[in-house]
Parts: C-alpha cells; sequence; structure tokens
C-alpha cells in the first residue's frame, strides 16, 4: 500500500518537479515497469531529497524576476530649471513665452512647434503620423514628443541654456510622469486660464493669416475637448503638490504678462535682484 501510494505520487507530480535530468529516465522506467518499482522509489526519493537540500545550500546566483535597475534622469536636479506652460488653444501661451525669453533669458521649447517642425523635416519617419494626429486635433505618442524636446534642451544646455520654457506640454498624465522620470523635473506649471469663447475667437482670428492646418472651427473644437480631458487632469495633479501658478489671460497682453512676472518672483524663480533685460 505505501510503495503504491508513493508511486502514484510521483506519477501525478511527473518528472518537472523532480528537477534534474536523470530523474526523467527514472520515473520513465518506474511508469513502464522496466525495473523493480520498489528500489526505483527509492531512488527518487533520495535524489529529490537530495535536490532540495543542495538547493538549499547552494542557492542559484540567477535571481528569480530580473529587475531593470532605475535610470537617472537626462538632467540632475538643479542643472537645468524647467517651467510647463499650460493652456487651452489660442491662450496666448506663445506670446508670454516670448516675452520672458526677451527678458529673462529662458529658452523657450514649444512641443507643438517641434512637432510641427519635424513633421516637414525631409526624411522624417514620424511626419505622417505627425500630420494626422494634429489634424485630428489629437495628441502625439509622448516617446516622439519627448524625445524631441530632450533633444532640443540638451543641444541649448551644451551651449550654456539652463532655463527652459515647455509650452504646450505635458498635455497627458502619462507625459508628466515620463517627462519628469526621464527627463528633468519641472519647477513650477504656469498655467493660463481663459474662457472657450474668447479662445475660439482669438484662434479663428489667427486662423486667417497663421497658415496652420489645425486653426479652423472643426479642429479647434477638437482640441478644447482633448485639453479639457486629458490635460487638465495635468493641472491638477500638480497643483495638488503646490507646483501650479494660475494666471487669467483673458485681459491684453502686457497685463497678463505682468501678472506671470509677479507670480514667477513670488515663487522664487528669479534671483532677489535679478531685473528684466533692457
Amino acid at each position: 500500500m505505501f510503495t503504491r501510494s508513493v508511486r502514484n505520487s510521483f506519477v501525478r507530480a511527473g518528472p518537472i518537479r523532480l528537477g534534474p535530468v536523470v530523474s526523467k529516465r527514472l520515473y520513465s522506467q518506474a511508469q513502464n515497469g522496466g525495473i523493480n518499482h520498489k528500489r526505483i522509489l527509492i531512488g527518487l526519493g533520495l535524489l529529490a531529497i537530495g535536490t532540495t537540500l543542495y538547493g538549499t545550500t547552494n542557492p542559484t546566483k540567477t535571481p528569480i524576476a530580473f529587475v531593470e535597475p532605475a535610470t537617472e534622469r537626462a538632467f540632475k536636479d538643479g542643472d537645468v530649471s524647467v517651467i510647463f506652460v499650460l493652456g487651452g488653444p489660442g491662450a496666448g501661451k506663445g506670446t508670454q513665452c516670448a516675452k520672458l525669453v526677451s527678458n529673462y533669458g529662458f529658452v523657450h521649447l514649444s512641443a507643438g512647434d517641434l512637432l510641427r517642425a519635424e513633421q516637414k523635416r525631409e526624411g522624417s519617419k514620424y511626419g505622417e503620423m505627425i500630420s494626422q494626429y494634429i489634424r485630428d486635433g489629437l495628441i502625439v505618442p509622448q516617446e516622439v514628443t519627448i524625445a524631441l524636446l530632450e533633444q532640443a534642451m540638451k543641444e541649448n544646455f551644451e551651449k550654456g541654456k539652463t532655463r527652459f520654457l515647455i509650452d504646450g506640454f505635458p498635455r497627458k498624465m502619462d507625459q508628466a510622469k515620463t517627462f519628469e522620470e526621464k527627463v528633468a523635473k519641472s519647477k513650477v506649471t504656469l498655467f493660463f486660464d481663459c474662457p472657450e469663447s474668447v479662445l475660439l475667437e482669438r484662434l479663428l482670428k489667427r486662423g486667417q493669416t497663421s497658415g496652420r492646418e489645425d486653426d479652423n472651427a472643426e479642429s479647434i473644437k477638437k482640441r478644447f475637448k482633448t485639453f479639457v480631458e486629458t490635460s487638465m487632469p495635468v493641472v491638477d495633479y500638480f497643483g495638488k503638490q503646490g507646483r501650479v501658478l494660475k494666471v487669467s489671460c483673458d485681459h491684453p497682453v502686457d497685463q497678463v504678462y505682468s501678472q506671470v512676472v509677479s507670480v514667477l518672483k513670488e515663487k522664487g524663480i528669479f534671483a532677489d535682484n535679478e531685473t528684466e533685460n533692457k
């Protein structure tokens, strides 16, 4: 009875559980009745015990699960100062960034401009894809946008530039998290708040001369919807961390700019004795 029950347990378990190659041969012979069952079962039992003891006293050097090592950001903390600039389409982000570039020496990187430039670049493997996403008012895959931003930052960093305004980015939560994990951590997000009706009027007017294929009523509506659904959660995410500076942009350009400079100074972005370039 004992021998039969032990044999049955080995048959149910199969050779894989015993590990060594030799156990497969013994198992097969025992199952087919080629040699004495009792002698084989004793051998199998001793082999299983020996294998277990060896594994306990000589643990394998290969880890059970491979864990990728943490990768460093492209820029270490303190190397660069990054300000995300967000707001609905037509909020005037580019205009305000241009004034900060002129007066405080920032580098202005527009995610949209970088994508449009890549779209037109001869030989670009992403050109047609980017064009389609822009026409549909959708967000280009983050891998493309982040790669373009990182490349532009590195080129400017090599020239001694360390202050960056990243305009129109991040537009989704995955973009925000991936950029801060792999490229650089942002100081703050400058958020331009504006009523949709004002934004629509501005964009339609701009479309008369801009030549941009997304400055039309159909694309504008899609862009509004995309911004509310995907970008506002990013603003809320950084807001909970105390890293959002909100500016009302339903005012003349110079008035909005005064607000921008004021909130940046309050946040300590500028040195105490720093003044605008004249």
